[in-house]
């Protein structure tokens, strides 16, 4: 919401309307602290999070200035230099990474400010950013990577004027729709729901709680509404925590202290389902391909923003540890023992 100031929780025990009791609400553990996140910026106040790979970004509230934790959430330190734009008048700063398609380079960092219509982009090492794309109308509201293909494996960016473009890799933007009103969530549906096809883009809107789906033509319709507003929306990912890698999970700032995440394992009976926070009640509603709403519970403190991060997601290391090379040294040396005795066999003697 642009005026943080302003917004307390309106009633923690909010009217949900259809929305039914969930048999399992979800639980919360801390996974950036405050205490961290203030000794390095001396602010806590979380906005973005963004899994990069071998890293997590994240921004706070009125400050220009980008964070990094490594993948447990620690090692808390400054990520890159910070964004061409002066601090006061930053608000909130959006955070995505792409995923290495469509031209993107994987890993990338991206960002932009609700106050502006530019998205910049970093390094994965972070560095100096640099201008992406601008011109666009209304300041980024959310940023997202199209994994499906249906619309070109592009970026997609929401604004604060209800504008959703396309950017491709080259930063050329690309209006695709116009939803009417201040856009946040973002993202793609794994399989058919709701009648739309696999991979459609779907949009949320706190001021009214409007879930929108967008076609890649840009056709836009009301899927459903959520009572208490809709903040942050996601599709649980088909595939989560199909790894076993302890990073799988759901991850989303926690306004104004910290970041939180919930367990992969709390979602295996949702899987494909469309997980919505309400920042105004601080509700988290599973809704199903039918529509179905139910309460998973409340947010421990003010949604910010939510990401899933899965073994899709996951880049197997670059580098093989030492573990690695031992036994692949190993191999090859058994290898050759083996080749040498074959030679052997057949009367050739080994140089």
């Amino acid at each position: 919401m642009n005026r943080k100031s302003a917004v307390v929780c309106i009633g923690a025990m909010a009217t949900l309307g259809a929305v039914t009791a969930h048999a399992a609400p979800l639980s919360y553990s801390t996974f950036v602290s405050s205490s961290d996140l203030s000794s390095v910026l001396g602010n806590t106040s979380t906005i973005g999070f963004a899994y990069a790979q071998n890293k997590f970004v994240g921004s706070v509230y009125f400050d220009n200035q980008l964070y990094q934790t490594s993948l447990t959430g620690g090692s808390v330190k400054l990520f890159g230099d910070p964004l061409p734009i002066s601090s006061g008048s930053a608000g909130e700063i959006y955070v995505s990474s792409s995923i290495g398609l469509g031209g993107f380079g994987l890993g990338d960092v991206f960002a932009g400010s609700q106050s502006f219509g530019t998205v910049y982009r970093y390094g994965n090492a972070g560095g100096a950013p640099t201008v992406f794309a601008s011109g666009l109308v209304g300041g980024v509201r959310s940023i997202a990577f199209d994994p499906y293909g249906q619309y070109g494996n592009n970026m997609i960016v929401a604004t604060n004027a209800g504008n959703v473009y396309t950017i491709n890799s080259s930063g050329v933007a690309t209006l695709l729709a116009n939803t009417g009103e201040d856009t946040e969530g973002l993202n793609f549906a794994p399989q058919a729901f709701a009648g739309r096809p696999l991979g459609t883009l779907f949009t949320a809107s706190e001021g009214s709680g409007s879930i929108r789906a967008i076609t890649p033509t840009g056709g836009v319709s009301v899927v459903t509404t959520v009572s208490g507003g809709a903040e942050m929306l996601s599709f649980v990912p088909l595939n989560l925590g199909s790894s076993g890698n302890p990073v799988e999970g759901f991850y989303a700032s926690a306004f104004p202290s910290n970041v939180v995440t919930a367990g992969a394992s709390q979602f295996a009976g949702l899987l494909g389902d469309l997980v919505v926070t309400s920042e105004f009640s601080h509700t988290v509603t599973d809704i199903t391909s039918g529509l179905v709403q139910s309460s998973l519970g409340f947010f421990p403190a003010q949604p910010e923003d939510g990401i899933f991060v899965t073994a899709a997601l996951i880049r197997p290391p670059a580098v093989p540890e030492p573990e690695t090379w031992s036994l692949l040294l190993l191999g090859l040396a058994m290898l050759g023992l083996g080749f040498r005795r074959a030679r052997y066999v057949r009367g050739v003697k080994a140089i």
